[in-house]
């Protein structure tokens, strides 16, 4: 089996069908009891300006139209809920922590990295860009940051930034970050691993080279789905719209115009072109 034919969690992309993403929408029509004309409610929908939903298995009604509701997208939605789970759930911190976050200037890793400092931990970031790297330590709080595409010695990088070593990686990108992150864990230290964004196009996946220190360390590696974590989805919105309106949590978004733009928008995912949350607005009354 190739690796282009190994199942996913997500089914396949199939050709001519409509793509789907996470929005936030307004019912305009409803058969269901539950859902009514005006609800504003966030969830899978298709990359279309009008969508039928039929499963609602993974759909929420928005609690807090007071915040702005592209923040259903993102803080108060799948993403926030991935870094809260990712963190809290998986990875177990405990205050004083070392923890890096790679892929820190998305919106995943910025928000694990901020509910990494709320929590009493040191935490470092990995970025794309000088500009994701000033992001980090202004804006979100980070106590360092790096560009990893400036670093020719990703071993030494990370040595120097936690000389005695790492507790938590929260993973996002894979790759020869992993293999240098493994090397400086520190004993029982716990890897949570959300993606692994660096190896999804290859056509041959990079190998890990490190993994033995799995053993020597005794370290607790862990991937997750956001969507086996939805049963907790109502405790983590009042905590996170909490922090929000406290002013303890940052945020930030980066907006195209249109839904004729979102193929464009999507690509840049993968280059990196995006500084936060990519995101499409469709305005429809």
């Amino acid at each position: 089996m190739s690796r282009h034919e190994e199942p996913s969690y997500v089914p396949d992309f199939v050709p001519g069908e409509v793509l789907t993403t996470l929005g936030v929408s307004k019912v305009v029509e409803s058969g269901h009891q539950d859902y009514k004309l005006g609800d504003l409610v966030w969830g899978m929908t298709g990359c279309e300006e009008y969508t039928l939903i039929t499963n609602l298995e993974s759909h929420f009604k928005i609690n807090h139209p007071e915040l702005p509701l592209s923040y259903y997208t993102g803080v108060l939605g799948m993403p926030g809920l991935t870094a809260y789970a990712g963190f809290f759930d998986v990875a177990k911190p405990k205050k004083g922590d070392y923890v890096v976050v790679s892929a820190a200037s998305g919106v995943v890793g910025q928000l694990a990295g901020q509910l990494a400092k709320i929590s009493g931990c040191y935490v470092v970031g990995s970025a794309g860009s000088d500009e994701k790297v000033n992001l980090l330590k202004t804006k979100f709080g980070f106590d360092d940051a790096f560009n990893y595409k400036k670093e020719q010695d990703l071993n030494a990088t990370l040595k120097r930034c936690f000389p005695e070593g790492i507790d938590i990686y929260f993973e996002n990108v894979g790759g020869a970050m992993l293999d240098a992150v493994l090397l400086n864990m520190r004993l029982h230290g716990r890897v949570s691993v959300c993606g692994m964004i660096s190896q999804y196009n290859l056509e041959q996946l990079e190998g890990v080279r490190n993994l033995f220190c799995i053993v020597a360390k005794r370290i607790r590696m862990e991937g997750f789905i956001v969507m086996d974590h939805y049963s907790n989805y109502r405790k983590f919105e009042e905590e996170m719209a909490g922090y929000l309106k406290e002013g303890k949590i940052n945020y930030v978004e980066d907006v195209t115009e249109g839904i004729e733009s979102f193929p464009t928008a999507l690509i840049g995912l993968f280059y990196g072109r995006n500084v936060g949350k990519q995101l499409v607005a469709v305005a429809r009354e």
